[in-house]
């Protein structure tokens, strides 16, 4: 018997018996689109996740800080055991894979911005760098340079304005900031407690890109300004060999070498932690639950294969006679064999490419239902609205169809066995005996 014969001979034997096959393939549909939608939904959960820990953020960064394990001075206060020197900048700065190392510090003080009657305010901090793209942060508006006498603000804070003489209203409508000239407060209070203020005229250069971290809520200018405000604070100087940085952004040249550069520098006795390692975290977490959620879809797949073993299991005592006659005219078991494995397998591809529909279907569906919800939500929030809901990749599908199949091959095995290994002379027989009123080993039942 040729391939193609094979082929005729199971599409027949299918359609012969369309009712049965469709309600049989209906248990695979719903197992497959289960696996579909849940697993995409996992997916897409993960896929959002990660992009919303890496947004702003580059994956070869490390950030590093000081060591406070030492005890406390005399005053109470946590005084680094290990600074973050020049020195320490030039020994990362050696290291192989390391692309560059910028040293940035805070404000000691307190400090907001003016614009007009409106205040707002977020954490102030100057880096060593010419340009913010250096430690990996994207700009929605204007430029990420630091050039003297400018100020990059991060994606949120136009929203954190307020009007001080009307403070119960809230927050104001944004202000329009990109290339405005606005005025930078810094405040420090005296021995005898009196404030004091220190006004510095700056132009907002640009606006960071929403990243949905400390940077959306950030002010930054260049490392030289931060110096000069930090020493109007403290009255002299900054020294950072003796008083050191607040941190250091470490970029590598490849993501290959970012956690071996983050062990080599805690090695060194300093603090540092990679976005890289949070997304490997969360991607090991959304892993788990994709597991979990396909093998709840899988469940249900192994119930249908309950469903294909009986219906060929039927199948067999319908066609007793008619696997006689293949037999007879010189159907080996083999062929028997393939033919009934085939029916089954196509129930389980039929069932599958089905499933695989109805899965796509409902995931679009939950997916703008989802998206729509949580757009809401963010809008309430002041925050960036989330991209996606399920994701359904390329593999999930084709994996999902062979699955399918290969679960439909398995259930009709056992039958086929039996289909198979019938003798010519009982398979006549036994159709014979059925007509005539008797069971397989010739009990009446009629």
């Amino acid at each position: 018997m040729s391939l193609f014969d094979f082929w005729s001979l199971i599409i027949d034997n299918l359609a012969r018996r369309k009712a049965r096959v469709a309600l049989t393939a209906v248990g695979v549909v719903i197992g497959t689109a289960s696996v579909i939608l849940l697993v995409s939904l996992g997916i897409g959960l993960q896929k959002d996740a990660t992009e919303r820990l890496g947004g702003g953020s580059n994956l070869t960064l490390i950030q590093v800080w000081p060591n406070y394990e030492g005890p406390p001075s005399a005053d109470g206060s946590i005084v680094p055991s290990q600074l973050l020197t020049d020195d320490t900048v030039a020994q990362i700065q050696s290291m192989p894979g390391v692309a560059a190392v910028v040293p940035w510090d805070g404000f000691r003080g307190w400090g907001f911005l003016t614009v007009g009657r409106l205040e707002g305010g977020g954490g102030l901090y100057g880096y060593g760098t010419a340009d913010l793209a250096d430690i990996g942060v994207k700009v929605d508006q204007g430029t990420s340079r630091l050039d003297r006498g400018t100020i990059v603000l991060g994606g949120m804070m136009a929203q954190n304005f307020y009007d001080p003489s009307k403070p119960m209203d809230g927050p104001t409508q944004p202000p329009d900031l990109l290339d405005k000239q606005i005025t930078l407060v810094l405040v420090k209070w005296s021995e005898d407690g009196t404030e004091v203020r220190k006004k510095v005229p700056l132009r907002v250069a640009g606006i960071l890109a929403p990243g949905m971290n400390d940077t959306d809520w950030s002010m930054y200018v260049n490392l030289d300004d931060m110096n000069r405000y930090n020493a109007w604070f403290n009255g002299k100087p900054i020294n950072h060999d003796k008083e050191g940085y607040n941190g250091l952004m470490v970029r590598a040249n490849d993501i290959d070498v970012v956690v071996d550069l983050s062990d080599r520098i805690i090695d060194m006795g300093y603090q540092a932690w990679t976005m890289a390692e949070a997304v490997q975290s969360v991607s090991s977490f959304y892993t788990v639950m994709q597991v979990l959620l396909g093998s709840i879809g899988a469940i249900a797949l192994l119930v249908a294969a309950i469903g294909i073993a009986n219906t060929m299991a039927m199948a067999i005592l319908e066609r007793t006679r008619e696997i006689g006659l293949m037999k007879a005219v010189g159907a080996t078991n083999r062929d028997v064999l393939t033919v009934f494995l085939g029916e089954a397998a196509g129930i389980g591809f039929l069932g599958g490419v089905g499933g695989v529909i109805v899965g796509w279907a409902l995931g679009q569906v939950l997916n703008v239902i989802a998206l729509a919800y949580l757009a809401g939500q963010a809008a309430s929030m002041g925050t960036p609205p989330p991209t996606t809901a399920v994701a359904t990749p390329t593999w999930l599908p084709i994996f999902a169809v062979v699955f399918s199949t290969v679960i439909g091959f398995l259930s009709g095995l056992y039958p086929a066995l039996n289909a198979a290994t019938l003798a010519p002379v009982e398979a006549l027989k036994y159709e014979k005996r059925r007509h005539a009123g008797s069971d397989r080993w010739g009990r009446t039942w009629r």
